[in-house]
């Protein structure tokens, strides 16, 4: 990554936000335009452009700090479920290329998100694409 994004300015101090955990390795802190009050962003300090890049150990310190923000939202706020969403790639949905981490608390009949589209496989096309998954691997 050789450009600053927003978030690499959000943790040198250039740009303000509103912090919800911070240690050594990541920042978490409230995302400004927000799919429901609490919906928090968890990004690691060295940067990354996404999930494809980052070490694996930060990433499993991202999860681990998600996981207890998830929490904190059911606790605090009174969310009945979460989402953690990773966002990887233009395709993917992803807005800022500096790994992130959403943690969306979720409400009741809040509609935040559209029910997923399926695909399906025709016959022998499941093993097809599990091959190259393995070959790529």
């Amino acid at each position: 990554m050789s450009d600053k994004t927003i978030f690499s300015k959000i943790i040198t101090g250039e740009i303000p936000a509103t912090k919800v955990y911070e240690d050594d390795i990541v920042l978490a802190f409230l995302d400004i335009n927000p799919s429901n009050q609490g919906h928090t962003l968890v990004i690691p300090k060295e940067p990354s452009t996404d999930v494809t890049e980052t070490d694996p150990d930060i990433l499993l310190h991202i999860m681990t700090i998600g996981q207890k923000i998830a929490k904190a939202q059911r606790k605090a706020l009174g969310a009945t479920g979460n989402n953690l969403i990773f966002n990887c790639g233009a395709d993917g949905g992803q807005e800022v290329f500096h790994t992130h981490l959403h943690v969306v608390p979720r409400f009741s009949d809040d509609q935040v998100f559209q029910p997923p589209k399926h695909t399906s496989y025709e016959a022998g096309e499941a093993d097809i694409v599990a091959d190259q998954l393995k070959k790529a691997l």
